[in-house]
């Protein structure tokens, strides 16, 4: 979960995010369009938050919500969550469930939430395969291996590929050895990549809906 806080205002808004992925593409957003909100402890700290893994541990993550919101100040709770494959509508209400569960009601003054999405399933390395702005053959090459696979019976999720093709985008197609030799370590990963501008399109249609939350979430 990532704490968003308006700077010099004690009122905080609160943004529950699936995972460490979600985290540092949603930093490298926030940036981008110069939204100035504080972000708390990186994710998965145990002080703060540790990665969601999923719909079913949100309830959990919702309970210790709740415990900060009888102490604090705290006008807005947003949710990021990927659609996968149940979609867009059937996310919204698995969540609103949960918030349910744990709070009593879903009041749309209180939560709010955005599902990540490609055409209406998916989940964020699909956005990141859409916004990709450099060459991409290392990661594109990966389909006649996944065809390749296929002839022998074996089938590659889309939801495995996906990350596969992403992980190969930033570790061959746009970490260079000029730039990052002798660093892969540190520079070739995913948090790095994220605040490589040149390497993502963060002009991209698909992302409109997204940064107006955040901005609505931020006001």
């Amino acid at each position: 979960m990532v704490f968003l806080t308006m700077k010099g205002l004690e009122v905080s808004n609160l943004l529950i995010v699936e995972s460490e992925g979600d985290k540092f593409f949603i930093e490298a957003l926030l940036n981008e369009i110069n939204l100035k909100l504080e972000i708390g402890q990186p994710i998965c700290t145990i002080n703060e938050y540790e990665c969601l893994g999923g719909i079913n541990k949100l309830e959990q993550k919702l309970k210790f919500v709740k415990t900060r919101v009888q102490k604090e100040d705290i006008e807005k709770i947003g949710i990021v969550f990927d659609a996968d494959m149940v979609g867009i509508e059937q996310r919204k209400e698995e969540i609103k469930d949960k918030v349910k569960s744990v709070f009593g009601e879903y009041n749309d003054d209180v939560f709010s939430i955005y599902i990540l999405n490609k055409n209406g399933v998916g989940e964020l390395e699909d956005i990141l395969k859409e916004i990709k702005s450099s060459n991409s053959p290392y990661a594109d090459c990966l389909e006649s291996w996944r065809e390749c696979l296929l002839s022998n019976e074996i089938e590659v999720s889309d939801k495995v590929f996906n990350k596969f093709w992403v992980n190969n985008y930033i570790m061959y197609d746009t970490c260079t050895k000029s730039k990052h030799r002798g660093q892969k370590s540190k520079y070739c990963i995913f948090e790095y990549a994220m605040k490589e501008k040149n390497i993502w399109n963060f002009e991209h249609p698909i992302l409109y809906e997204l940064k107006k939350f955040l901005k609505e979430l931020g006001e």
